[in-house]
């Protein structure tokens, strides 16, 4: 017997309609996605630099797998905000004074009890400088400490004025031009710890903060080298992706009402030098910087401010080894604003680039709580820099009497 066209469709409908058939059509087209995602990072950088990653970071040959269910960068980065996990950390607190009269809230992990480097004199230690709103307490520093301590170095997170739970005690913030308050965090380091090297790592406005501060002092950082993650290279354009609709709704919302909180709670001593009502009133982050972070700092503008601010020109002038992790779909930093025509031309730095993993995510795994990639770059690159000075000055053409 033949079966009529009706007949065909209607035994088809059935098959599809099934839920097992659904759930394997969908987890098959999930992999394939996956699949077609599972992509090997771009590493620019020069020859002797790369060789020296691919040696000692063996993560920067390998495919980087993004979480199949999490897509694009805006998901991930929600995701990854949202679902890390929290690995636990004691801090000891210290308060340094600072040349105005201000004052700087530091957290160390001193890892003492470390078998690796049990000498607190020459023990490597690991500066963490957060985000825009960030501190010692979000889930990527505690990740990234864990991560360092594990291998016996010492950290300390260097928390940007008033955002540290500590009391404003002049009218100064922090802004991503401004190095002074990372130059006297260097300082005191170097000054308890003189023998002992230092790697500056910077998360999203912390590496802009980290790359401004390493093209000024130049080879008088006191660091022996620098590592950023999702650094926003160009604030122009970083501003005018936070500025698409989307991405105004989910993040930049947020982050300037994160901004406007943290200046509330310093109302007393900033209603002194800005109009705090005005600032309050900011819907944007640009609006913000123009109407708080360019008058604090003494810039004519914001747009004079966000050029200081840009570290993708001061690449040339730092003097330590720099890798740089970035995905191109991050939505605060967009992937036409990557310096890689002056990476490309530099013997110190590389710019590692995925092609998914958000701001601040890089989630891995079906269940992303746990280590992702870029905390697995952070933990290899910090243990090369340690273990191996004299090759990774060596492969970045860099003297060793320059580092400090």
């Amino acid at each position: 017997m033949f079966l009529t066209h009706f007949d065909l469709w209607n035994t088809y409908w059935e098959c599809v309609s099934r839920p097992y058939t659904v759930v394997i059509c969908s987890l098959t087209a999930a992999l394939f996605l996956w699949g077609r995602k599972r992509q090997t990072p771009v590493l620019v950088s020069g020859k002797a630099f790369s060789a020296f990653l691919h040696k000692h970071c063996p993560v920067v040959a390998e495919r980087f797998s993004p979480t199949p269910w999490c897509w694009g960068g805006r998901f991930q980065t929600l995701v990854c905000a949202l679902l890390k996990s929290r690995p636990p950390v004691t801090y000891r607190n210290e308060l340094i004074r600072t040349v105005d009269g201000g004052q700087i809230s530091l957290d160390w992990v001193d890892n003492k009890a470390n078998a690796t480097y049990p000498e607190s004199s020459t023990r490597p230690t690991v500066l963490i400088l957060p985000g825009l709103t960030g501190n010692s307490q979000q889930s990527y520093v505690l990740h990234a400490i864990r991560q360092a301590t594990l291998r016996g170095f010492r950290c300390v997170v260097f928390n940007n004025r008033g955002v540290g739970g500590e009391e404003l005690l002049t009218p100064i913030t922090y802004c991503a031009a401004n190095t002074s308050d990372l130059e006297r965090v260097v300082q005191h380091v170097k000054g308890l710890f003189p023998h002992a090297p230092v790697l500056g790592a910077g998360v999203s406005l912390g590496g802009m903060l980290l790359l401004n501060y390493l093209g000024r002092k130049r080879t008088e950082s006191g660091m022996v080298a620098g590592i950023t993650i999702s650094v926003p290279w160009d604030a122009h354009k970083s501003s005018a992706s936070m500025e698409e609709p989307l991405n105004w709704l989910l993040f930049n919302k947020y982050l300037t009402n994160g901004l406007c909180r943290a200046v509330t709670r310093h109302r007393k001593i900033l209603e002194k030098v800005v109009d705090l009502d005005y600032v309050l009133k900011a819907r944007t982050i640009r609006e913000f910087d123009e109407r708080f972070t360019s008058l604090l700092f003494g810039y004519k503008s914001c747009a004079e401010y966000y050029h200081d601010a840009s570290p993708d020109k001061k690449l040339p002038n730092t003097a330590v080894p720099v890798l740089c992790l970035n995905a191109a779909d991050d939505p605060f930093s967009p992937q036409h604003a990557f310096p890689l025509t002056i990476v490309q031309n530099l013997p110190n730095v590389a710019l590692l680039l995925t092609a998914h993993g958000g701001h601040i995510a890089f989630l891995q795994g079906l269940f992303p709580r746990g280590e992702s990639y870029m905390e697995r770059v952070f933990g290899q690159f910090a243990q090369a820099v340690f273990e191996h000075p004299r090759d990774i000055t060596k492969a970045c053409g860099i003297k060793e009497e320059k580092l400090s």
